[in-house]
């Protein structure tokens, strides 16, 4: 027996596939991309009885094989493909027990790929209370496979799955149905031309180019005397065998599949009215925001004090444990600063994605998007852009990739456009830093604090800026469009606490250290920046700054040193240049500094502000306290006040700031022209917007 099985997870929608794959491998998991493509790809490892090893691969959720966007094409481009490295020895098809008839469509396609299947029925714990009952053996029979009766919120039926998993070679791979019966004489036809073909895979291949008329594919070469369908003919072709299917899977649940109405609850539905109401769905799901920001602050306030209180004493103690010199510097003023600018946040981002995760697990984000979808359309979009509009508060990459499943490529392009302006979580230490030094800690009544209230009015600016900018590409962009929304509404079920904690770990660690390499590297060059300058004024600063103050303390004139030394530097220098610039906006130089280098990615701008305060300094001082005792050199005023502060919230609510997300926008639209007219319309709107806001709180 092989020491690895290849196994493909393929499964609808909402059918509990991620849990199925949570449970099967833990956190032996990997999640990158498709080569070429910018579809996620979540593979990880599973151990089987007898030392046998399973590298699962969960592919993109998919309705059929009769794909309509590019991530469900990835799925049969895999199960076509014998010479793909993914491709499968077993595919494990997970379903729904309440959805049976609609999953078992895309089970008999793949079964009809002569693969060894193996059907995973989820959700067991809910039969009893749904009135279901199940006759496997009968349905084993009918649909000529192996069944795994699971429930992934239970933990049960996984080492069963697994046995089978292990027995791949004695599940029967011929398919259960023959649903190309419906012509007869255009399939004879086919077979005469391919004769050493699979017909089904033939079919796949042909109505493959039909939903993708802009995708190069190889095709067969075809016989100049057979006949070519055209592309309605096809499509009526696929509608009836999709009818074939669902009259051979309509006779085996009515002899395996028995539903006792009266044991059905109407839960679903009563809480279905209120959420997608017209009035109280919007101001729950407002509600719900309102308490999630609300719960960012209160909850991460004390981890993040200790968090920033350990990297003071941190860099403190390695100064005065390690011999003096330029690595040590390197250490204290560089590295440990700019890490500790990034780390400080993790209990505020784990919390936020905590909360996501949640009100995905639960079915109530699929309400959302339901409910979103009659806003978006006035704008030019459906509800299926809310999917990247919100997926975007963690990162504007993934959403931007997740636009993938708009079949309209106007509403696509136009969701690539604006999905930048969702405030995603690279912003958010900004955010907190600047809302903490500026804002008032105060409460609103007995809940609700003004800093809270604050970060959630960001984060509806920065949708209400997508949606705006949404309604004139809308007007502007004369491409052809066909409008349609479909969405499926999942069963509300409590969130798995496995699921929630593998996500929040995943996509926190994602963060962390994504960012921590680009600040590893800028803190570094920043130090640089700054520990050395051009010119005498640098070099004898010591002597300089003694000269002129006479009458200070010891610990004032090295202050005062520190600050000559830093003015006078390479970055000292490069922050003067672009200071015209930025003073129109409340910022001083080492504030420019940090927007200039955050455009590598916008949480870098803290840290980079912690490494630019923190060289020369020897005191035992936290990140924040060092930015709420910056003040202006000519006015004596603290650098961050409450105009600065909203001048600056309200730039980074506005501007792209992001190389990776033009990059990714520039693959994805196969052009540099959509990236850059990105970039210059949402720097200048930035800019103006936040000159306007300083001029006029100042």
């Amino acid at each position: 027996m092989a020491k690895q099985i290849k196994v493909s997870l393929i499964g609808n929608p909402n059918t509990g596939k991620t849990s199925v794959f949570n449970l099967l491998t833990g956190l032996n998991q990997q999640v990158g991309n498709y080569p070429g493509i910018t579809v996620e790809k979540k593979e990880g490892v599973c151990k089987l009885p007898r030392g046998v090893k399973a590298h699962i691969l969960d592919l993109p959720g998919t309705y059929s094989l009769n794909a309509s966007s590019l991530d469900e094409n990835v799925v049969i481009e895999i199960l076509l493909n014998k010479k793909d490295k993914d491709f499968p020895d077993v595919a494990v098809v997970v379903s729904d027990v309440e959805n049976l008839k609609r999953n078992l469509l895309l089970f008999t396609q793949i079964k009809d790929l002569e693969i060894p299947t193996i059907l995973v029925i989820n959700m067991a714990d809910r039969m009893s209370r749904k009135g279901i009952s199940l006759d496997i053996p009968l349905l084993e029979k009918e649909l000529n496979t192996k069944i795994a009766l699971v429930s992934a919120r239970k933990n049960e039926g996984i080492d069963e799955l697994k046995k089978l998993i292990l027995s791949y070679a004695s599940i029967p791979a011929k398919p259960c149905v023959d649903a190309l019966t419906f012509a007869p004489e255009y399939f004879d036809r086919l077979k005469k031309a391919f004769p050493n073909q699979s017909i089904y895979k033939l079919w796949l291949v042909i109505t493959q180019d039909v939903n993708f008329r802009k995708i190069d594919k190889k095709k067969p070469a075809v016989p100049p005397d057979f006949e070519i369908k055209s592309e309605s003919e096809l499509k009526r072709f696929q509608q009836k065998e999709t009818i074939k299917r669902y009259q051979f899977i309509n006779q085996v649940l009515k002899k395996g599949l028995i539903i006792d109405e009266k044991a059905a609850t109407g839960l679903r539905a009563r809480l279905d009215r209120v959420l997608t109401h017209k009035f109280w769905g919007y101001f729950i799901f407002f509600a719900i925001l309102l308490l999630i920001f609300q719960a960012i602050y209160d909850w991460s306030s004390y981890p993040m004090d200790l968090i920033d209180e350990a990297f003071a004493w941190l860099s403190e103690t390695t100064k005065s444990v390690l011999p003096s010199g330029p690595f040590v510097d390197l250490i204290t003023e560089g590295i440990i600063p700019g890490l500790g600018g990034i780390v400080i946040f993790i209990p505020q981002i784990a919390f936020l994605f905590l909360f996501i995760s949640i009100l995905e697990e639960s079915g109530y984000m699929s309400r959302v998007v339901f409910l979103m979808d009659r806003v978006m359309r006035k704008f030019g979009l459906s509800g299926k852009s809310v999917v990247p509009l919100v997926s975007g508060t963690a990162c504007a990459i993934p959403a931007v990739m997740a636009t993938r499943n708009i079949e309209s490529w106007k509403e696509r392009l136009i969701t690539i456009l604006v999905v930048p302006f969702t405030t995603c979580s690279a912003r958010l230490p900004v955010y907190l830093i600047i809302i903490t030094l500026v804002i008032p800690d105060e409460k609103v009544g007995w809940i609700f604090s003004y800093q809270s209230l604050t970060l959630m009015l960001l984060y509806f600016i920065g949708f209400g800026a997508a949606v705006g900018s949404a309604w004139i590409l809308n007007k502007i962009l004369k491409i052809k469009s066909n409008n349609y929304f479909v969405i499926e509404m999942p069963g509300y079920k409590m969130p798995m606490f496995k699921n929630v904690a593998i996500n929040v770990i995943e996509k926190t660690k994602a963060f962390v250290f994504g960012a921590g390499k680009i600040i590893l590297a800028i803190s570094i060059i920043l130090w640089v920046l700054a520990s050395f300058g051009p010119n005498e004024n640098f070099s004898n600063a010591e002597e300089i700054v003694t000269s002129e103050y006479v009458d200070l303390s010891q610990e004032e004139l090295d202050q005062k040193i520190a600050s000559y030394k830093l003015e006078y530097s390479f970055i000292g220098y490069a922050g003067k240049a672009i200071e015209p610039i930025v003073a129109p906006l409340g910022y001083d130089w080492k504030i420019g500094i940090g927007i200039i280098s955050s455009f590598a990615a916008r949480e870098v701008f803290v840290g980079t502000l912690a490494t630019i305060y923190s060289v020369g300094s020897d005191e035992e001082e936290t990140i924040k306290n060092r930015m709420a005792s910056e003040v202006h050199p000519v006015t004596g005023n603290p650098i961050f006040n409450l105009a600065s502060g909203i001048s600056l919230l309200l730039f980074y609510a506005f501007a792209m700031q992001c190389m990776s997300t033009l990059a990714i926008v520039k693959r994805e639209t196969n052009s540099w022209k959509w990236p850059m007219m990105q970039l210059i319309f949402m720097s200048v709107l930035a800019y103006v917007i936040a000159l306007v806001a300083y001029q006029i709180l100042k």
